[in-house]
């Protein structure tokens, strides 16, 4: 068992960096969330959680600066809208902390106490990485990959895994000594890890928030 992460050892990325393509390629991130852009409402949510936080774009880079954080877009090579592993590379490549917690910029009610979490989980198993799960409408408990909680020190190994083609998060996390965090405890909220893909689905969540 490891000693317990410190907030200022965590650094945490939102991930807006993607194609919005079922938002009609919307930057979804900029959407409003009563109110408030989804990146930024995701920044506040965000910002007692952990020591630092940036953002990961690639389009619209100044709105996205106006947020007062650093904004990185994907610098990886892996092409254009790479989907989110470039995210996580770009912020890996930028951190400078010791942890680096992802989050998506379009899941605007995740838990307030994500990080504690994770962080706990990863330190009580001695993981490399720590990722969220939750109970899905099929009452299924399954892994929130986007949700993520790892040591800066993957950095090589996500070179790696990318340069040679991965894609998909779960395959490189499986990888190394990952711990499956649930969030389907009395208490948690139970759309804490709905995500709003479509401009209706965003209403819906605002509709039902309190």
């Amino acid at each position: 068992m490891s000693a317990p992460l410190h907030i200022e050892a965590i650094t945490g990325v939102i991930l807006a960096g993607g194609r919005g393509s079922r938002m009609g390629g919307a930057d979804k991130g900029l959407q409003n969330f009563n109110g408030v852009p989804l990146a930024l409402h995701t920044l506040m949510r965000l910002s007692p959680q952990v020591g630092e936080i940036m953002i990961n774009a690639n389009r619209n880079l100044a709105a996205y600066e106006s947020f007062g954080v650093p904004v990185w877009p994907d610098s990886t090579g892996l092409g254009e809208f790479a989907g989110p592993l470039a995210g996580f590379l770009t912020a890996l490549e930028r951190c400078e902390t010791p942890y680096l917690l992802t989050v998506p910029c379009d899941t605007p009610l995740f838990p307030q106490d994500l990080v504690a979490r994770l962080a706990e989980a990863l330190a009580r198993e001695d993981a490399e990485i720590a990722v969220a799960a939750a109970r899905e409408e099929d009452g299924q408990l399954r892994p929130q990959p986007v949700f993520c909680l790892m040591h800066t020190g993957l950095l090589e190994s996500l070179v790696r895994f990318t340069q040679g083609g991965g894609r998909k998060i779960d395959a490189w996390t499986a990888q190394h000594k990952t711990v499956l965090v649930p969030f389907d405890q009395p208490g948690d909220d139970a759309r804490g890890f709905f995500n709003a893909n479509t401009l209706a689905e965003l209403h819906q969540l605002e509709s039902r928030h309190t």
